[in-house]
């Protein structure tokens, strides 16, 4: 009896234990627990964020037995997709083709599938005659923008993928073959000819705090100028050879969708500049355009002789940034060529230092869309050991000149709201052009009226323009920024007098100050000639030439703004100082506002000294 129990337990015991197994084990259709990063990785995954497939595609991939087919015979699945399968549609079919070839082309290499992903997503994001929007919640349609961008960017690239071919000719295609033309003039920008083309996408930008990246349609790529000579107008031609500047370029396709049934895809490469248009028009939609302009800044910087001119320009009066000194009069140079309604900023930096310390500023405003279209960026540049009176010469002078030559007709009411920005000396310089010296500056040097001096014609019109100052008309507005307005007390020490006897001035004005005072014996002190005061002398609290300079109002006409640098905010307000310059020195009543911003004497490239230019560049257009 107990045999037989035994035999009838254990097999209940056996089918019991296998129900609990089978219980406690997974169905075979269920649900996992993801985080909420995993779960966001696996909705956005496609092929060009983790080298993987998108669910989209997959699903494709999937409903026809083709998942594991392209694994083994990529090229065979997507000649299959491309010639069409019955379950999918045509937007569903033109995403996968477009994605599949991307993936098959980064893996094989094979650049005439990068194109083809290209006329794949051309076709499926601007289908002919179809003008309604797309489903802007839809991540296909972002993704298809940028395998559209990244297609063109690498199916035209060099073997090594860091150059770009913008040229015409046929170019083979998976199914079929691609014409394209090119329009030559596309690549004229104003006087330079855009002459060679690196990826946007394969630069990695050091040294900004941001990189700025306008999303849109086109390949985003830094071109490279080329001065054209040939050109009548070189007024404009101001942008330095090393300027790099960012542009897109567009493959528009005629008819993709048919094309791709055909085999024929007719196409036309456009190139645009950051400067020139952020939209498009495709099939009756206006479009935005992709553009890195931080890419080509940095890439203007990378390896500059600029960081190096800021010794030699301290040191040496006679030392040129620019080769081609005759393009740059007075050392005035532009970020782009100059266009007519859009407002001049000029930026002068100060004592050695050069344009390159308003990097981070510019990088700031020249991407800032409500001021895109209203603003163009110039830069005067000069040797900041010279005397600053010959300097603010110079520098009122080419800004008259080109004001004339650029509008002579007067027309560009933009041309005559112009801003001026100046950083430490460079402060003292914006005061020059929007001042009424009268004879004070003369004063200091001489007893004897000017009009009574005995010079050439040449040195009588240089000391003209450095003693004598009035009003440029045309400049409405000048920010100071950490500006000795008094002098700055470490220009007064041993260290700006020490360096002040290791700056050589040029010869122009060596022999200028030597004819003066030879021929005008009892006009000017013959001492002069032991050692004319250098810009660090300039700037010593105790000298003429600062204490005239400070008693000399500006224009009624002009709005003045002063961002003074302060690194030692919490000491009582007359223990200021940015380390350079005390607060007493910077501050200014006639300033219409005064930011105090806790930074050391380089504040130009600190955030809040450029939200506040930045305001008051709004301000100057009627933006609040």
């Amino acid at each position: 009896m107990k045999k037989l129990l035994r035999r009838k337990i254990v097999p209940f015991t056996a089918l019991a234990t296998l129900i609990l197994l089978l219980w406690g084990c997974a169905t075979p259709v269920g649900v996992g627990r993801l985080d909420t990063q995993e779960s966001y990785r696996k909705l956005t995954a496609n092929v060009l964020t983790n080298s993987s497939l998108s669910a989209p595609t997959m699903q494709i991939l999937n409903r026809n037995g083709l998942a594991e087919k392209f694994d083994s015979t990529p090229e065979d699945v997507i000649v299959r997709i491309h010639k069409g399968v019955p379950t999918e549609n045509e937007a569903d079919r033109l995403f996968a083709l477009a994605e599949l070839s991307f993936l098959y082309a980064s893996r094989s290499q094979d650049r005439s599938y990068y194109l083809a992903s290209a006329v794949y997503a051309y076709a499926l994001l601007f289908p002919k005659g179809q003008t309604g929007t797309t489903n802007a919640f839809d991540p296909r349609f972002r993704t298809a923008v940028d395998i559209y961008n990244l297609g063109i960017t690498e199916g035209l690239a060099s073997e090594d993928g860091l150059e770009v071919y913008l040229t015409g000719g046929k170019y083979k295609l998976p199914f079929g073959e691609m014409t394209v033309t090119v329009e030559p003039s596309s690549f004229r920008w104003s006087t330079y000819t855009l002459v060679k083309f690196y990826p946007a996408s394969r630069l990695s930008v050091r040294g900004l705090r941001n990189e700025y990246r306008w999303p849109g349609i086109g390949a985003a790529l830094v071109a490279v100028t080329k001065y054209s000579p040939d050109t009548v107008d070189t007024v404009s031609a101001r942008v330095p050879p090393d300027v790099k500047i960012a542009v897109t370029a567009f493959l528009r396709l005629d008819d993709a969708g048919h094309a791709l049934s055909t085999g024929d895809v007719k196409a036309n490469i456009e190139l645009y500049t950051t400067d020139s248009s952020k939209t498009i028009t495709i099939e009756d939609r206006s479009v935005p355009l992709e553009f890195n302009a931080s890419a080509a800044l940095a890439y203007t910087l990378e390896g500059s002789r600029v960081y190096a001119s800021e010794t030699r320009g301290f040191f040496s009066g006679s030392f040129s940034l620019f080769r081609e000194q005759k393009r740059f009069p007075e050392s005035i140079f532009f970020m782009t060529p100059y266009k007519r309604d859009h407002i001049p900023v000029i930026f002068i930096h100060g004592t050695a230092s050069s344009a390159a310390r308003w990097v981070e500023m510019l990088n700031e405003l020249q991407n800032d869309q409500r001021l895109w279209g209203r603003y163009q960026f110039w830069s005067f540049t000069y040797n900041t050991g010279n005397p600053i009176l010959y300097t603010g010469g110079m520098l009122t002078k080419g800004l008259k000149e080109l004001v004339r030559g650029l509008d002579q007709e007067g027309t560009d009411a933009a041309l005559r709201e112009m801003i001026i920005i100046g950083h430490s000396q460079g402060g003292i310089l914006a005061k020059f052009p929007v001042m009424d010296s009268g004879t004070r500056f003369w004063d200091n040097a001489s007893e004897v009226p000017f009009d009574q001096i005995k010079v050439s014609a040449e040195t009588r019109a240089m000391i003209e323009r450095s003693f004598f100052y009035k009003p440029l008309p045309f400049v409405k507005r000048v920010i100071f920024i950490a500006t000795p307005h008094r002098g700055s007390y470490v220009a007064g020490g041993w260290i700006g007098k020490l360096s002040g006897k290791f700056i050589h001035l040029p010869f122009q004005m060596l022999d200028a100050v030597k004819e003066v005072v030879t021929r005008n014996p009892e006009a000017i002190d013959m001492s002069i000639l032991k050692g004319i005061p250098k810009s660090t002398g300039n700037m010593d609290p105790n000298s003429p030439f600062i204490k005239t300079f400070a008693s000399i109002p500006i224009d009624p006409g002009v709005t003045a703004h002063s961002i003074v640098a302060v690194k030692n905010i919490d000491v009582p307000k007359e223990k200021w100082t940015d380390g350079v310059v005390k607060y007493e020195s910077a501050h200014v009543d006639y300033a219409a506002s005064e930011l105090v911003v806790n930074s050391g004497h380089s504040t130009q490239g600190e955030p809040e000294t450029i939200e506040e230019v930045r305001r008051i560049l709004l301000l100057h257009i009627g933006i609040k």
